[in-house]
């Protein structure tokens, strides 16, 4: 038995490689990295642990309930209109952690695949007009479907983001192919390929991209990969036919079209464009990814690598959301960017890819899982003094709980790549390689973050190739050194670059490397009277109270995803005074016996006593990761300012019971939002929602339980205000009619409060409003709408 077991892993391993080089030329399988002890093991290991707590059975049971079999146990109830999601992302998570030895994660991946089989049986048997191929979890599938074949898109459109929800199956079943060589994954990816292609062959040009309107996930790149497996054109026709040219275009032509969008949207058809140039040739598509990376990474990231607010990209004069707000940046998002950053860096190996991978991985990635029960973050605020709340196993069921179930099993994939006779090391990790292919075993030695210092040996095997050594952007010109068994290396080269050694190697041989690390500023993008204090890549921040932290372990509610305690007042924060902003990193003094904890003694405002860590230790606790710093001469100026800004926006936020942001994707999904024909705009980029003629679109809110509450809404100053007539309904009762003709003609925002019998409200936890146009009028934009205490 034993005999038989060592041969079926070898045969799984052997395949796995051959898998992992098809798709991905440069990588090396995961089974031949080895992770040393480190923070990454750590986060490695313990993600093992929470993966390990879920159930196969709940997490199968939507797919089982739409093919039309019997769910082996009850479904997840959190994020229940999305239900299926979460199964794709955990399969990827077994495939990614079988790959590396975990049996029990081997054998769990299996075992979804065998469900997914008879799902896949059940729904062609079930559902033979539309369900042939089909494998997904999706509430409704079959009134989506029938339908969508045909164009009919209302039920696909009112449904929470169909193909997006379906690609994380898809994904998962490539990876199980992927890393460890399951060919009756493989088997299933294809057929599930090709339903993608039938459901949609039926669909023009215009109705792909209208349909491409609703969030997707990365179905052109896993199309895409479909085509670098078989070869089969068919797969790369789709895979260009759910390239959405609203995005592509504007890219392609390397203009800046993100304002405002959703960003977790963009970067997955991203990473589809740049796998299509990749297996293609068309080097429109490349320019797109590339365009795009340079943008996010460059202009609208924060300082752990980590991008948007209430998930969408900000536009410039809006950054100050940043600090604003409690939503910060998305968590999947930077999942996203880092495949991304994997595939172009195999097109063009440049060190800047490894820089951002690097910024991204140890001070986002590896701050979002929660260091002793390993729950997944979602949102990080960048928002002075607040906090992350984390997921529980089997309670919350967000995206990114399925991107975090993925996340830290992957660290081993972007250490070491290599192309031609060449080995790139990307990353300073305690890890071991196995190059099976050249016969040699690379051995890396560093407690990196945490020193300055890195030591590869040969420990097995001979041969000559071209070991390139990352040289930091982050390590000042002069300053990087390398030396191969004690004789330096001459660098020619400058910060973000590698440094080739070029030579005949042998067990024993042994590379030394020294980068010095410095203090330093980033600036909020846009924003730069904020600033972040960075030392080398490390983001530090300082812990600042742990009062009032409401829902810090998730439940299982509809908005469990944010840290919902109060928000402490902005003009309250420490504020750092230096008539010489640069000079504030210099004031940095480092804390000894602690590694990478320092103190700062410039001048502050607000002080609070503590010391300045790695970002990614920070847990439990309210933070700062971004300071407002300040001459002497503009302090008083500004901070009186933003005292009254602070003091009004804190006193609507304390009387508001609930609030939706129309026309922003995860708001009105929050809120269930139902409409028969309304349209979305923005304004000054804040986002609107309107309807016209009869039409009408409403929301369903939390109250509480209260009764006394108001309705608030905002509207724009101007506008054709000669037919804004509309009426506002609680639970399908009329509460008032509204006339804003000519009421507004001032170009700034306004809110109006409308009074709500209790009687509407009585015995209530939740209701649902609506606004409906009057016949021949319309709505007239609605920019904000709460319930507040009266």
């Amino acid at each position: 038995m034993k005999k038989t077991f060592t041969i079926l892993l070898f045969i799984c391993a052997a395949t796995g490689i051959n898998a992992q080089d098809k798709l991905y030329s440069n990588e090396f399988p995961l089974s031949q990295i080895t992770l040393l002890e480190g923070p990454l093991k750590h986060a490695r290991d313990l993600n093992i642990e929470t993966l390990l707590k879920y159930d196969c059975d709940r997490l199968m049971a939507p797919y089982r309930k739409e093919a039309g079999l019997t769910p082996k146990a009850k479904c997840y109830p959190n994020w229940d209109g999305l239900d299926g999601h979460v199964g794709g992302h955990y399969l990827t998570a077994m495939a990614i952690n079988a790959a590396t030895g975990n049996e029990e994660c081997r054998k769990r991946m299996e075992y979804i695949i065998s469900e997914i089989a008879e799902c896949a049986e059940a729904n062609s048997k079930n559902h033979p007009q539309w369900g042939i191929g089909y494998m997904g979890g999706m509430p409704n599938s079959q009134n989506i479907w029938n339908g969508f074949k045909d164009g009919d898109f209302r039920v696909y459109s009112g449904s929470w983001a169909p193909f997006y929800n379906l690609h994380k199956m898809y994904a998962g079943l490539r990876d199980a192919w992927l890393y460890c060589g399951n060919e009756q994954a493989k088997s299933l990816f294809l057929q599930f390929c090709n339903w993608a292609i039938h459901i949609t062959s039926g669909l023009s040009d215009e109705q792909m991209e209208r349909m491409l309107g609703n969030e997707h996930g990365g179905m052109n790149e896993v199309l895409a990969d479909a085509y670098a497996i078989t070869h089969e054109q068919k797969y790369l026709d789709c895979a260009k036919r759910f390239s959405h040219k609203r995005l592509f275009t504007p890219m392609s032509q390397r203009q800046d079209c993100l304002d405002n969008m959703h960003a977790n949207t963009q970067v997955p058809k991203v990473i589809g464009f740049e796998r299509i140039s990749e297996l293609s040739g068309n080097e429109d598509y490349h320019v797109a990814s590339s365009f795009f990376w340079d943008i996010v990474t460059g202009e609208r990231s924060l300082a752990f690598g980590g991008n948007s607010r209430r998930e969408h990209f900000p536009a410039k004069d809006a950054c100050m959301d940043f600090i604003n707000d409690i939503d910060g940046p998305e968590s999947c998002n930077t999942n996203n960017m880092l495949k991304l950053t994997e595939d172009l860096h195999r097109r063009n190996p440049e060190a800047r890819y490894a820089d951002y991978y690097e910024l991204a991985t140890f001070n986002h990635i590896l701050s979002t899982q929660h260091p002793e029960h390993g729950g997944y973050v979602y949102f990080t605020p960048a928002r002075p003094r607040h906090y992350r709340n984390y997921s529980a196993p089997n309670e919350a069921m967000w995206c990114c709980v399925g991107t975090g179930m993925e996340n830290h099993g992957k660290y081993g994939q972007f250490i070491y790549t290599h192309a031609g006779d060449a080995l790139f090391v990307n990353l300073y990790a305690a890890s071991q390689l196995d190059w099976k292919e050249r016969g040699i075993t690379l051995r890396q030695e560093t407690a990196f973050p945490y020193s300055e210092n890195s030591t590869i040996t040969i420990a097995e095997g001979k041969g000559t190739f071209n070991l390139m050594v990352r040289y930091p952007g982050w390590v000042h010109p002069g300053e990087f050194k390398v030396s191969v068994n004690g004789k330096p290396v001459d660098i020619i080269t400058g910060p973000s670059s590698y440094v080739s050694i070029n030579r005949k190697w042998k067990k024993g041989d042994v590379v030394n490397i020294n980068f010095p690390m410095h203090s330093s500023l980033r600036y909020l993008p846009n924003e730069p009277q904020y600033v972040a204090l960075m030392h080398g890549p490390i983001l530090l921040g300082m812990k600042t109270g742990t009062e009032s932290m409401a829902s810090l372990i998730a439940d299982d509610s509809r908005f469990g995803q944010y840290a919902g305690g109060p928000k402490q007042p902005i003009d309250k924060a420490p504020i750092l005074i230096n008539n010489d902003i640069t000079s504030i990193p210099s004031q940095l003094t480092p804390v000894s016996g602690k590694p990478l904890h320092f103190t700062l003694s410039t001048r502050t405002e607000n002080k609070i006593e503590g010391e300045l860590q790695p970002f990614f230790e920070i847990h439990d606790s309210r933070y700062m990761i971004y300071w407002l710093a300040l001459t002497e001469g503009s302090y008083k100026q500004y901070i009186d300012n933003i005292a009254k800004q602070e003091q009004e926006r804190q006193a609507l936020e304390a009387s508001t019971v609930d609030k939706v942001q129309p026309g922003e994707q995860q708001p009105e999904t929050d809120h269930q939002m139902e409409t028969d024909e309304s349209y979305t705009g923005n304004t000054n980029n804040v986002f609107y929602r309107d309807a016209r003629n009869g039409h009408y679109f409403s929301y369903l809110m939390q109250t509480d339980g209260l009764t006394n509450l108001k309705l608030r809404l905002k509207y724009w100053g101007v506008g054709e205000w000669k037919s804004h007539e509309f009426d506002i309904y609680i639970d399908d009762v009329l509460l008032r009619s509204i006339n804003n003709t000519g009421k507004y003609r001032i170009s700034e925002f306004k809110a109006e409060t409308y009074d709500i019998p209790a009687t509407l409200l009585q015995d209530k936890k939740q209701v649902r409003v609506k606004f409906v146009a009057k016949p021949n009028k319309q709505i007239g934009e609605i920019y904000e709408v709460r319930l507040i205490k009266q």
